[in-house]
Order: structure tokens, then sequence, then C-alpha cells
């Protein structure tokens, strides 16, 4: 069957095997093109009328893949066709020249110019939702340059008098001024990922698939230079698991146990996981993330239920997903053995974006402080090898440990305002495993730095002593975490009011905030939590 746009036009997707390709499949679907076609081989590229190259991972992996199917040559010719051509991260800056990532390995040589690593102070990868300014009018943008994008990622190529004539978009992160977008004739190309970008990256995709020619111009830019900003994000978090009689329900547990007090003991049910993402997203939420808190050891890996979940989730959720539980080394019912490389690769064909490693991350950093060596076979390095320091989020359990003195421990302590039973002034966190139910001598400040140092990219940073107490977050908690890496660090545990959200995000400069009780019992609804922080000058995205 041709793949066609309602013009009659072939549309294809070049996928080189990277991360998650299906939301941009699902997105181009959302755009009216029902019919999209994948390039296989060489040949395919001139049988494309437009052709859509969307990229995660590392520019290195990215340019030997397509060297290795023999796409380089093919791939330049179609772009100097004049033929519509959109691409998306990666797929933008293979585009370039080279990049410091991989500096032994050429890029396209499309665009002048070298992709550098970020030189900020401020978290990288550069994770979240920011705005765009125009450098020149854009029939691709239209009105809407004021609505913020989503950015992953921890290099980008800067603005030079070389490629100015390219440069169609340009976005701040801190002082730090980078390319995020480029056009010249029908080749348009986002740093940002469109089809994580809500309404506004589908509408994206309809123009690219609607228009004929992409470089017509649509009116003036203001002259006024407008700098944008990262906002910080919100996210809805889905602990899910089976419940009695084995049905997938959303749950919430209070310092972790998800039963109820009655005497029936039931699993607590807060509602369907794929209709309660669905409302997430259309209530605003910057990212969703889904928390397998429920062992399905007697399913194969293709059959396990968090694959269905995320795939419908997919469908019509357009904002990142993190999928945790399970993203280690695996032996299926059959004995096959399956790396946690394999593991996260499947959830990431089916929709994830990011994968949470919890008690497996405790157990890699306790061998690399015994060892003092990068083995390279971690689930932590493999997948960020694979995928990119982006995909890979430590999911930290931890609770606090009241001392009179740091030195009665040998853990990372830090001073207090809350005193320990015995009026003590000093803590220190200790991990967990197992969903809390076993402790564990590493504190939670040498996790975060150990796994930094393997290649993760976020924290996700939550407190057993917090965990459904609706008392806020733990503040001294996450400002000691975000002290302590250079990476995104996320909020979690306790938030019980809107006031919470600004208290962490403005104590402690979290990069994103997440709460799951409060928004399942709509006792503050996830809209009502935005619009607090805009009007108490948090600059969030908007709903």
């Amino acid at each position: 069957m041709d793949t066609t746009t309602s013009s009659g036009e072939a549309v294809y997707l070049l996928d080189y095997g990277a991360g998650n390709v299906r939301s941009v499949i699902n997105a181009v679907r959302h755009a009216g093109c029902n019919d999209l076609k994948f390039i296989e081989t060489a040949a395919d590229f001139d049988k494309a009328d437009r052709i859509i190259f969307p990229g995660v991972g590392a520019f290195g992996q990215c340019m030997g893949k397509l060297i290795e199917l023999n796409y380089v040559e093919p791939l330049r010719k179609y772009l100097a066709s004049g033929k519509p051509f959109l691409g998306i991260c990666i797929g933008m800056q293979t585009l370039f020249e080279s990049s410091e990532e991989n500096p032994d390995i050429p890029g396209l040589g499309v665009i002048p110019g070298v992709v550098e690593r970020f030189k900020v102070d401020r978290a990288v990868p550069h994770m979240g939702w920011n705005g765009i300014r125009l450098t020149k009018p854009s029939s691709f943008f239209e009105d809407g340059t004021d609505e913020r994008v989503y950015f992953v990622h921890s290099f980008c190529a800067q603005p030079t008098n070389a490629n100015k004539d390219w440069i169609m978009s340009e976005t701040d992160y801190g002082d730090f001024t980078f390319i995020s977008s480029i056009q010249k004739g029908n080749i348009i190309a986002t740093q940002f990922h469109p089809e994580k970008s809500g309404k506004t990256g589908l509408a994206l995709f309809k123009r690219f698939l609607s228009l004929k020619k992409l470089d017509v111009d649509a009116g003036t830019i203001s002259s006024v230079k407008r700098t944008t900003k990262l906002a910080p994000r919100i996210i809805a978090c889905l602990d899910v698991r089976s419940n009695d009689a084995g049905d997938l329900v959303v749950t919430k547990g209070d310092q972790y146990d998800v039963r109820e007090k009655s005497d029936a003991g039931d699993v607590r049910n807060l509602g369907k996981p794929v209709a309660l993402a669905q409302q997430y997203y259309e209530d605003g939420a910057d990212e969703i993330t889904f928390l397998n808190i429920t062992s399905f050891r007697s399913s194969p890996l293709q059959d396990q239920p968090m694959l269905e979940l995320l795939r419908r989730t997919a469908e019509n959720v357009f904002v990142p997903l993190t999928i945790g539980g399970g993203i280690r080394d695996i032996v299926e019912p059959d004995g096959t053995k399956k790396s946690a490389l394999e593991v996260a690769g499947t959830y990431f064909r089916s929709g994830a974006d990011k994968v949470s490693i919890g008690s497996d991350a405790v157990l890699i950093a306790e061998e690399y402080y015994k060892t003092g060596i990068k083995t390279g076979r971690s689930s932590i390095e493999t997948i960020s090898e694979g995928y990119g320091a982006q995909a890979v989020v430590i999911s930290v359990d931890p609770r606090r440990v009241y001392v009179a003195s740091p030195d009665d421990t040998p853990h990372h302590t830090i001073p207090t305002e809350v005193p320990g039973p015995n009026g003590e002034k000093f803590c220190w966190y200790e991990c967990t495993i197992k969903g809390g139910r076993e402790s564990r001598d590493l504190g939670a400040y040498e996790l975060v730095r150990a796994c930094e140092a393997l290649g993760a990219g976020e924290i996700l940073l939550n407190c057993i002593d917090k965990d459904g107490s609706n008392s806020g977050y733990d503040i001294e908690l996450v400002r000691d975490i975000k002290a302590a890496v250079g990476i995104p660090v996320i909020a979690s545990s306790g938030a019980g009011r809107p006031e919470h959200f600004k208290d962490v995000l403005e104590q402690t400069n979290a990069d994103a905030a997440l709460a799951a009780g409060i928004f399942h019992r709509r006792e503050v609804p996830l809209p009502t939590v935005k619009q607090y922080l805009l009007d108490n000058g948090v600059a969030v995205r908007p709903q």
C-alpha cells in the first residue's frame, strides 16, 4: 500500500533503531496521515515525497547506523532534491558537520557548524518545556511562537555567521543561546520534540504534512528580542499494580503500603491507568510517570501488561512517558535471559521515553563504590550508552536517619531544622530497595553521585517519611540532592496543597515536582496547582 497524505504524497519515516518512534507515528496519524511507511532500503529514499527523521540517543550511534545501512548518500541526495524533510532532535544534529559527543564521526555536513555540549551552570540534560524565539517569518510555526515545546538534550548547535541563514528559531538556557530549529527551502528540523509537545507539536506535524512549500514567509516577526526560559515541570505519577482480581489499577500507598485499612485489606483502587493518564494529559501534565509496583515474573517480556498500557497511552498522550519497575536483567519463564538494555528497548518501542531504575541502581552503586570501576555492563551504563543519558531516571527511596553528630556515621549528613526523637540535629538519608522493605548501608547522596557518574540523566527523589503525608516535600532532602548532582532532580512525596509545589520549586531549584494521590483523588486537581503557580510567579507551562 502506498503511504500517502491527503494530497497523495508518499510519506516515509527514517527509523535507524532509535528509542520511542511510536509517538512520532501516532502524532503523524493524528495529523491525518494514516499510511506512514518506514524506509527499509536505500532505494526507498527515491520513493519518498516527504521524510520524517526522528532521533534520540547519541550522535555517533545515529551516524554509525546510517553508515552501516548505506543511508548516508541517499539521504544527502534527498536533502538536495528540494523535497520536504523534517528532522527531530538527533535528526537535526546530524545535519551539522560533526558533534563534540563523537568528534571522530562526521555528520551529514549540510549545515556549517559543530554540535557542542551545553556550557551552563545548570542541570544537563536541558530537559523540559522551553520557548522558541523566531529569527525569521515562518509558515511552519505561524502564531505558535509563544507556546512552550519539549526539549531533552545535552548537546546543541550554536548560532554563527556561517549558519545564520539556516536558523529559524533560537532558545535560551540561562545565559546560553542555542539553535532550536532550522529551515532552508523544504528542509526543516527541530532540536525539540514536537511529538512530545502536546497540541502545539501536533499542529506542527499537520503543517509539515499539508504545506506544499515549507519556506513560505508568514508575516513579520517582532524586533524585540524575547528571552526564553525553561519551565519547571509538574508531573503526574501513577503507581500501577494488579489488584486481587488481576486487573491493572492505579493505587497509592501510605509510606508504601497500598492496601486499604479495612478488614478486607483490598488494594487501594484509584482508577484505570490509561484513562487517568489521558485525563492528566488534558489537564496539562508536563510528563506522566508509570511505576509498576507489581512483579510479573510469570509473564514473558513481550506479554508484560505494562507494554500494552504504554501502547494504548501513547496513542493519545503526547507528553513524555516514563516507566519504572522491572528494568533490570531478567530470566524469562522459559529460561531465556534478557539484558536490562533489551528490557528497556522493549519499553521504548512500546511508547516510553524514559525508564526509571530503582533497587537495581542501589546495588549497582554499592558495587561501584566497592570496586571504583565502571564496568560498562550495568543497566545504567548500557541503557545510557544505547539511548542517551536522558533516557535513564534513577528512582531513590530513602528514609531519614537521625544522628547526634556527623562524626557518628560515615555517611554524608546534613543539619536539620526538624530535630530527631532525642533532639538530634543532624541526619542522613538511608537508601532502601524492594519497595522500601529492605534498608541498605548507602546514603541517598552517595547513590545519586554514583549514578550520575555511571551515566544516569535524571533523579526521581522520593522520601518514605513523607509518602502519603500531605505535609509537603522534604525540602532539606531535595535541596541536598539538587546540590549533589548536575542532572535534573524531580521532587516527590508529600504534596498536599498547591503551596507545597511552590515551596519545593522555589526553595530547592528542583527541576520538577511530582505528585500522585492528591491528583488521583482530586483533592487538589492538577490544573489548580498550575494556576496557583502561575498566579504566584512560578512560570510553569500553562494548561
